[in-house]
């Protein structure tokens, strides 16, 4: 018999992504409530569609751009950075991606060797995991206090600090929890980092959705971090933008060169029309950030009332940020996540993601997103109040 395909035992070991395989399945059942993408269901604001509109129109589009993006929008960005962050940058230290994932990957890659370990506090964003994996590291779980809303334990990273320890690597406000970890916290990792000489890789894709007085916090801004972190935020969250696929990373002028270096087989450099969308979100109004996040507010407000209504089958931690939750099911069948989710979509219409996708804590969860209408909240709670009865 002839031998199958050779396929790398990196990539062979990764299970399926959970998050797609439930959108397939969503496929083959009809009048689904969905909730299982954490993708905008808003369009994209017009004075962005039409700055990508003039740049076609006047043929600037057609051609690379340099690696590290358009000096025009990398310029822009240093202005971001400075204003909302408290990050002095300059343009060196900037790289324009293809989203936030293309720039993690690429500074996972560019820090990672093999054997390596990086620290993930647990729950994480299951892309990370896969990330450090293509780059044949060991991705370490560190569990977060659930009872605590998801806080990170400092004495657990502490201790899992190993001499093969490369990096520390989270999404802050995280998904899949919506926990936004605090100032005081992040300089507690950045005081390991520190003293330990490691790496920090920041996800800070839901930077702009905060709730309930908790605000965003970019440990870049520490000063004595600025040659130990890498951070990387993305234009498709903020501006629903997700189609775009656009993003950009920050690190020193340093380390630049060497995440470049993995950058460019991976993308060359980001779509250049994407790049003046940027752009134009950049230079113009921001009024339609805040509209997001007041929708996304409103919209987790439902989604909590309606889960206040299924107490006997869920618990949760009302996420501080970000558009996803990620409640604890209550029920015997709930212990396997993955079973849980595929019944509730196939006899309850509604779909969402296992939690187990997001690390071995996640075990028992599900994530639910919330920046979809309130409508299709509702609905799924409905069919879930009939399904659970």
């Amino acid at each position: 018999m002839a031998e199958g395909p050779k396929i790398s035992e990196r990539v062979g070991k990764i299970s399926k992504s959970a998050i797609h395989e439930m959108t397939r399945l969503s496929k083959d059942v009809d009048d689904v409530a969905f909730l299982s993408w954490a993708k905008p269901t808003s369009d994209t604001p017009d004075h962005i569609k039409n700055g990508a509109i003039s740049a076609i129109s006047e043929g600037l589009v057609g051609g690379y751009s340099e690696n590290a993006g358009l000096p025009e929008l990398r310029e822009e960005i240093v202005k971001k950075l400075k204003r909302d962050n408290h990050v002095d940058a300059e343009i060196s230290q900037i790289m324009v991606t293809v989203g936030a994932i293309e720039g993690l990957a690429a500074a996972v890659l560019a820090v990672v060797d093999p054997g390596d370990e990086v620290i993930l506090p647990s729950p994480t964003y299951s892309t990370h995991v896969r990330q450090v994996v293509i780059a044949s590291g060991k991705p370490v779980f560190v569990p977060t206090n659930e009872e605590k809303g998801f806080a990170l334990d400092i004495e657990g990273i502490k201790n899992a600090i190993t001499a093969r320890t490369k990096a520390i690597l989270f999404c802050s406000p995280n998904n899949p929890t919506g926990t936004v970890w605090s100032e005081d916290q992040l300089r507690e990792v950045a005081r390991i980092a520190l003293e330990h000489n490691l790496m920090v890789i920041t996800d800070e894709a839901y930077e702009y959705f905060t709730y309930d007085g908790h605000e965003h916090f970019s440990i870049a801004s520490i000063p004595e971090m600025r040659r130990n972190v890498i951070s990387c935020y993305t234009f498709t969250k903020t501006y629903a933008m997700t189609g775009w696929r656009i993003g950009y990373l920050h690190a020193d002028e340093e380390i630049i060169p060497q995440i470049n270096k993995a950058h460019i087989p991976l993308a060359i450099c980001a779509p250049v029309v994407s790049q003046y969308a940027a752009l134009a979100a950049l230079k113009g109004p921001q009024d339609c950030v805040a509209r997001f996040r007041e929708h996304y507010l409103s919209a987790r407000n439902v989604m909590c009332e309606r889960l206040d209504r299924l107490s006997s089958i869920f618990t949760y931690e009302k996420p501080s940020g970000s558009y996803l939750m990620f409640p604890k099911i209550l029920l015997e069948e709930g212990k396997d996540s993955i079973t849980f989710c595929k019944m509730l979509l196939k006899e309850g219409g509604v779909s969402t993601t296992p939690g187990i996708a997001f690390g071995p804590t996640g075990q028992g969860h599900l994530r639910m997103s919330f920046c979809v209408p309130e409508e299709e909240i509702n609905k799924a709670f409905d069919k879930m109040e009939v399904y659970f009865r």
